[in-house]
């Protein structure tokens, strides 16, 4: 897969309320109820970046959730980080 270039990052990025591009990644933060909700999430999350195998980088406190995405392999923003951000909408709105 090949790295985006920034304005494609740029360009994909309107599609995606909330996100950012930040040092070769693109990153959110979310915020829950509780930690309960917040996890469930999570793991809603982790099965569908399985089923892509594409992975994010990311951390929870409490109620918050932070991901970045990034493609390791092409040292930058792809495509996947692209499909698995917006599955991860899909998943926030309940889809």
């Amino acid at each position: 897969m090949e790295k985006l270039s920034e304005e494609e990052i740029q360009e994909g990025l309107k599609a995606l309320e909330g996100w950012e591009y930040v040092d070769n990644g693109i990153e959110c933060s979310f915020e829950f109820k509780n930690f309960k909700e917040a996890f469930t999430v999570m793991t809603r999350i982790a099965f569908e970046a399985e089923a892509q195998n594409h992975h994010p980088d990311w951390s929870n406190v409490y109620n918050r959730l932070y991901v970045r995405l990034s493609t390791h392999d092409a040292e930058g923003v792809t495509a996947y980080d692209f499909k698995l951000a917006q599955s991860i909408e899909s998943i926030l709105a309940g889809g």
